[in-house]
């Protein structure tokens, strides 16, 4: 187990600046997840602290010591890549072992360690069969079987669930959880999908265009997003995200059509007739007939909720989701108390009361 510490870290590829200056504490056993669109500098970011692209500026250390220098093979780390990258010759066993008998380690340790890593993985069956005769679930196993064995201070994921059919890889981000806490292994896990990032992190960088836009626990990015990419990022469906403007002194929001939301949590800085935009996420929307009008496009019935699409009069489209079956084709509908998010129309950081 070890601390990872990212200090200060850009990197740019000629004139083309992909990471600016990236900052990043890991504590000791403590599962973190890199998550944003592709382009944005996560996977960059996770080759930088392997080792495999070289940081422009900053330090990587683990444990205190800088490894910024090291090659990949002396930084005591482990990577499962989305590609598997095993050795199709080769029989299950002789992938996981196979970085073990490069170090030199005696053989019953090595058997030792290969099977108790197939055990922790319910692989022990499949020790004798090559990667071509595995589903894909089933090399995903092998693949971290072959990181786990090596006992590193460190784990590494770089999207490893992306190949999986969607059952599957509910069921192996499960696994990878139960895995890491089981170990107590300190982990960074890149991933392009905000609910594989919610249900396995312990904290989150949102990325966007190279920077950390929000480090946080899952909860907070979700309750409190910093600014209206995180807010639109995070979440499904996506936040609804609307023009307005401040009045009655900040205290109230004024939509396009006039309607004016209470922010019942407390007056916002910059007061009145300060432009802003309004976040309110679908679930938080409830039925209210003196509320917003919506012409419903397309509903989505989930059996216990409906996810309806729709438009103000304006055209701003607008999503819903509302308990039960509400396949209609207007509704209309109030914020939440309290559950009004705003945020500076200018700079679309958050502004808190």
């Amino acid at each position: 187990m070890a601390s990872l510490d990212i200090e200060g870290v850009t990197k740019a590829f000629g004139s083309t600046k992909v990471l600016h200056g990236i900052d990043l504490a890991i504590h000791d056993g403590e599962m973190v997840v890199i998550v944003g669109a592709s382009g944005c500098g996560k996977s960059t970011l996770l080759r930088i602290v392997a080792g495999l692209e070289t940081a422009t500026t900053g330090a990587v250390k683990i444990d205190k010591v800088d490894v910024t220098p090291l090659e990949p093979a002396d930084r005591d780390i482990a990577m499962v890549f989305q590609t598997y990258a095993l050795y199709p010759h080769m029989s299950v066993f002789d992938n996981m072992a196979y970085g073990l008998k490069i170090r030199g380690l005696p053989k019953p340790e090595i058997r030792a360690r290969v099977q108790e890593a197939a055990d922790l993985l319910s692989i022990g069956q499949l020790l004798e069969r090559k990667p071509r005769q595995l589903s894909g679930g089933q090399r995903q196993r092998v693949a971290m079987g072959r990181a786990i064995v090596r006992h590193p201070k460190l784990f590494l994921f770089d999207e490893p669930l992306s190949n999986l059919d969607a059952k599957l890889r509910v069921q192996m981000r499960a696994e990878i959880r139960r895995l890491q806490k089981r170990l107590k292994v300190t982990s960074l896990f890149v991933t392009h999908d905000q609910v594989e990032a919610m249900t396995l992190g312990d904290r989150l960088v949102v990325m966007h265009e190279g920077r950390a836009a929000q480090i946080g626990t899952p909860m907070e990015v979700w309750a409190k997003p910093a600014d209206t990419y995180v807010a639109s990022f995070i979440g499904s469906p996506a936040m609804n995200l609307l023009p307005a403007t401040l009045v009655q002194g900040g205290a109230a929001a004024q939509l396009a059509n006039g309607t004016v939301w209470p922010l019942t949590d407390g007056p916002r800085p910059g007061g009145e007739g300060l432009a802003v935009t309004i976040g309110i996420r679908p679930e938080h929307l409830l039925p209210d007939a003196a509320g917003l009008p919506i012409t419903v496009e397309l509903a989505e019935p989930l059996g216990s909720e409906t996810v309806l699409h729709g438009r103000l009069a304006d055209g701003t489209a607008l999503t819903a989701r509302i308990p039960g079956i509400a396949a209609t084709e207007t509704i209309s509908v109030s914020p939440e108390a309290g559950a009004l998010h705003v945020f500076d129309a200018g700079t679309g950081k958050r502004l808190d009361p």
